[in-house]
């Protein structure tokens, strides 16, 4: 078996636990003891873990007691010296079983490299806090219904995972927070690859669920960033927002029948995401949302939906039935945004009664040959300004000062992403001066008079761009 790691409050210890997660020892660390090599020795290990201590579990796969499960009580790490439990290497340790671990009023506590085959739902409840799941592998049993992650813990972090391999109903990842409509904290989700959820059915099988109904009107202040999702088959909604004041940024969903779908809540903001050669784009619900800077191309559904609504706005105290009901969207701002040959660009709804209000849609790159352009239906108090239009689609009922049909001259880079050439009539040709969006979709800076679209024109390398397997997962950086 592999060498043992567990080292209790001293010095050493403090070094490996401010180590990167999984990685050698720092210099100057005194050799490591041999590994644990039981789950009696992990148990063991993790009852008298105290701060900084770096516990690490020899390869192999272990099989977790219905009634034992691996138990983490009353552990409190610090920011600085964190609890580690980890796999002696990546995804080197199966844990197989009912459970895995069970977290209980325990806080600062990191969870790596471990692949998790359990049948039931890893837990991290809202008596946590500051918990870590970094660098793990997520296949559990195929069981209809089952979530396979859900935090409810304020300030906790899940990132360079792999979810994967579901077909059946339930969840990969839910955030949720104490009571029925609270939701955690500040929850941090970056650098994971959600791939192969092949569900047949139409709801239930998101990557993501940032919330439920009952929890829309809490504010939440999740970032969700630099996640791919491929394959992402599950559920029309691959980012599922149902809470209020987060934040959606820089992911990729590629080759996958889920969008990122804002169900439920206000003050949301999706910005600098690629949606690829899928099926769904972004879908809008709630209040004073802000998308800026996304790439939806090749899309054989809607690209981007600004929804009605069967409540005009949810309020504190409603009935559970109405706030199920969809929020008809306020106030919401859509700017530089490119939308290249999807099945539908920009749509309305007209199954709900309350129509979309006061939604400002400015400098967005609009192309497509087929269908129409813009195809709203009810508006009110619509502001529509600077938008670039081409290809043999129809403008729609886009109002005609509403943006100017001309050829934006687009070619592909290395990625296949389409942006403007130089000379393009995309640039510079920005309308809107309030709110400023200081940069573009690859991270350059914007000039004071912007480029149309998610692309601000520059002889400069971009600064990140979509996502592909080896950014995300175990193994990235």
């Amino acid at each position: 078996m592999q060498r043992r790691t567990f080292l209790t409050g001293t010095a050493a210890g403090v070094a490996l636990a401010v180590a990167p997660v999984g990685g050698p020892p720092t210099a100057g660390a005194s050799a490591a003891p041999a590994a644990v090599r039981t789950l009696d020795e992990l148990q063991a290990a993790i009852d008298r873990a105290r701060p900084g201590d770096r516990i690490v579990v020899a390869d192999g796969t272990y099989t977790v007691a219905a009634d034992r499960p691996l138990t983490i009580r009353n552990k409190r790490g610090t920011r600085r010296a964190p609890i580690t439990i980890a796999a002696r290497t990546p995804a080197g340790v199966v844990l197989e079983g009912e459970h895995s671990f069970v977290l209980e009023a325990s806080s600062h506590i990191t969870l790596s490299g471990f692949s998790f085959r359990q049948r039931s739902t890893l837990d991290v409840p809202p008596d946590c806090s500051h918990i870590r799941l970094t660098r793990n592998d997520f296949q559990l049993a195929d069981i209809e219904g089952v979530h396979w992650v859900m935090v409810r813990a304020d300030d906790s972090t899940v990132d360079h995972n792999h979810f994967h391999g579901k077909s059946t109903l339930g969840i990969y990842l839910g955030i949720e927070g104490a009571g029925t409509e609270e939701m955690a904290q500040r929850v941090h989700v970056y650098r994971n690859h959600f791939s192969d959820h092949t569900f047949a059915g139409s709801n239930g099988g998101e990557p993501i669920r940032l919330g439920v109904s009952p929890r829309a009107l809490s504010g939440a202040h999740a970032v969700v960033e630099y996640n791919l999702f491929e394959r992402a088959n599950g559920d029309p909604e691959a980012i599922s927002v149902k809470s209020s004041d987060n934040t959606i940024r820089y992911n990729t969903i590629r080759n996958s029948f889920g969008g990122i779908v804002l169900r439920h809540g206000n003050r949301n903001r999706v910005e600098a995401n690629h949606l690829i050669d899928g099926t769904e784009g972004v879908r809008i619900y709630g209040n004073d949302h802000v998308i800026v800077n996304n790439y939806l191309a090749g899309l054989s559904g809607r690209a981007l939906v600004i929804g009605s609504g069967s409540e005009r706005d949810h309020l504190p105290g409603e009935t559970p039935e109405a706030r199920r009901g969809n929020d008809g969207p306020d106030r919401i701002l859509i700017a530089y945004n490119t939308l290249l040959n999807n099945n539908g660009t920009i749509s309305g709804e007209s199954q709900r009664p309350h129509e979309p209000r006061d939604v400002t849609v400015a400098d967005n790159l609009l192309v497509a040959d087929t269908g129409q352009l813009v195809a709203m239906a009810n508006t009110v108090r619509f502001t529509w300004s600077g938008n670039l239009l081409w290809g043999a689609a129809a403008d729609g009922n886009i109002p005609a000062a509403g943006g100017t049909r001309v050829d934006p001259k687009l070619v592909k880079d290395p990625y296949g992403i389409a942006r403007p050439a130089a000379g393009s009539p995309a640039i510079d040709a920005g309308t809107l001066r309030r709110p400023r969006v200081t940069h573009d979709i690859d991270g350059q800076p914007r000039s004071r008079t912007p480029d149309v679209g998610a692309d601000e024109y520059s002889r400069r390398a971009p600064r990140r761009g979509p996502l592909t397997p080896a950014d995300v997962g175990p193994r990235a950086d």
